[in-house]
């Protein structure tokens, strides 16, 4: 893995007061960069961007007011902006399959997990092509490379993200603004819910936040625009290749 020295960079991090958040948080703290820390969580928000120096920011990641909000605070108050985490998400909670369908939760869903992405990029892009380019990590899920029939809404939103990451990555390679997604597997955090139990119960490994910061710094020092990095327990973020499949002409 290349080294990677934030010295005198500013990142974001969403969903950044717990979780995966607080390991990314104090993982790019520790590279060296400014962290503005973005939750609906105010007081866990302001206790994670202490511990480290950074910047607490309130806000509802599927307001599409929200990030661009945020990118402007963070760049009046630290300056500038040149890594941008997008990590909020949250599970689906029900099947999608059966035809009771809780749609005010679905939208939710699709709120935190797909547009929140979308507004992020959007919001970012213009702040990072100002410093000459940029760093857009999205966390994505195995789920979004295979299906997983625990929770076919979560795939959907994961598989969209991929997508969109693929085309965006290559749509804003020219600036200078590599964006990935970074691919775990099942993490132990509060997003497992009661399944930690069924994991405890069959002693299955299980990432840890810590493995997912060290994954993000190895996406930060080689990843390319557009590719989906995976990682499971035991083993070494790496680039997902996808079958080669020419896009057609209409």
């Amino acid at each position: 893995m290349s080294t990677v020295d934030l010295t005198g960079r500013v990142a974001l991090v969403t969903g950044g007061a717990g979780g995966i958040g607080v390991a990314v948080v104090r993982r790019l703290a520790e590279l060296g960069a400014s962290v503005a820390v973005l939750d609906l969580d105010a007081a866990g928000a302001q206790r994670i961007a202490s511990s480290v120096g950074g910047l607490a920011v309130v806000g509802d990641v599927t307001d599409p007011a929200t990030m661009p909000a945020v990118v402007a605070q963070v760049e009046k108050e630290l300056g500038r902006l040149d890594v941008v985490h997008l990590n909020a998400g949250i599970g689906g909670g029900q099947a999608g399959v059966d035809g009771a369908l809780d749609v005010e939760r679905y939208r939710k869903l699709v709120g935190v997990n797909v547009d929140h992405v979308v507004y992020g990029v959007c919001a970012a892009v213009p702040a990072l092509r100002r410093q000459g380019g940029g760093k857009i990590v999205i966390t994505a899920s195995l789920a979004g490379l295979v299906g997983m029939p625990a929770d076919p809404l979560y795939t959907l939103t994961k598989h969209a993200v991929v997508g969109y990451t693929r085309a965006a990555g290559q749509a804003l390679a020219a600036d200078g603004i590599v964006v990935t997604a970074l691919c775990p597997g099942f993490v132990d955090t509060l997003l497992l819910g009661a399944a930690k139990e069924e994991f405890d119960a069959v002693s299955l490994p299980l990432l840890t936040p810590g493995d997912i910061a060290g994954a993000l710094e190895s996406v930060l020092a080689d990843g390319g625009p557009g590719e989906a990095w995976i990682i499971q327990p035991g083993g070494h973020a790496s680039a997902y290749r996808p079958p080669d499949v020419v896009l057609g002409r209409v």
